[in-house]
């Protein structure tokens, strides 16, 4: 009984194993059929003598990723699992079926998104672009550039523009900080008129209060001196 249990059980896996495997396949052929239709037009461009670039070379890209990735998610196949998790395919296989299948879509979605993001942080679009430009310049008839076996010229022609953006570049800093340093200077110079403002103001408040202060005095000495006459307190 046991015997028969384990045959079905092998049966089963190989028939899940099976289809897994011809509906991989089927998608690896799809993915190629796609890379051979993207590679007959790409041939086909080359052949017409257009302008535009030789293909969508991003588009050939993401379906040389979309190949390779289908190859490698069908090296992780149910079947391998099973073996791997025996015990609990043997007691449950529908769960383990389902745990495998949401594992597989949650790699194949992580992979994808990495490639993704790999693709927008280095500008891939733009590369294949360059690309397709150097290619195209490499057709063109037009007379490339030599050296005309004079070192000093040919450095200089070679140099000279770089120098003379070093030099835009820095008469652009410079003129920044002049500006910078004439509003500091502006800045320091409406303090200083502040401060001697600020000063001005306390000496005039000082002088006032001393006109102040001795004219009460005066005003107390003449009161003090009416209330008690030195001649009262004569003996």
């Amino acid at each position: 009984m046991a015997e028969t249990v384990e045959t079905q059980d092998k049966q089963m896996r190989s028939n899940v194993d099976i289809t897994r495997g011809d509906n991989v396949q089927d998608q690896i052929n799809n993915a190629t059929d796609v890379s051979s239709q993207s590679s007959g037009r790409e041939k086909h461009s080359n052949l017409s003598g257009e302008s535009e670039p030789r293909g969508n070379r991003l588009l050939l890209f993401n379906t040389v990723i979309e190949k390779s990735l289908l190859k490698f998610m069908s090296d992780a196949r149910f079947h391998r699992a099973s073996q791997i998790f025996h015990p609990l395919y043997k007691k449950n296989p529908q769960e383990t079926e389902k745990i495998h299948k949401q594992f597989i879509e949650h790699l194949q979605r992580s992979i994808q998104d990495d490639i993704t993001k790999l693709i927008e942080e280095g500008d891939l679009q733009c590369k294949l672009d360059k690309l397709d430009q150097l290619e195209a310049a490499s057709n063109s008839q037009d007379a490339a550039w030599r050296p005309s076996g004079v070192p000093e010229q040919d450095l200089c022609s070679f140099v000279m523009s770089y120098y003379m953006k070093q030099e835009a570049y820095l008469k652009r800093e410079l003129r920044k900080i002049r500006e910078e340093n004439t509003a500091l200077a502006e800045r320091v110079q409406a303090g200083r008129e502040g401060i001697r403002r600020t000063e001005q103001h306390i000496a005039t408040t000082v002088d006032e209060w001393k006109v102040s202060a001795q004219a009460s005095f005066n005003e107390f000495q003449i009161l003090s001196s009416s209330l008690c006459p030195p001649a009262t307190f004569d003996v």
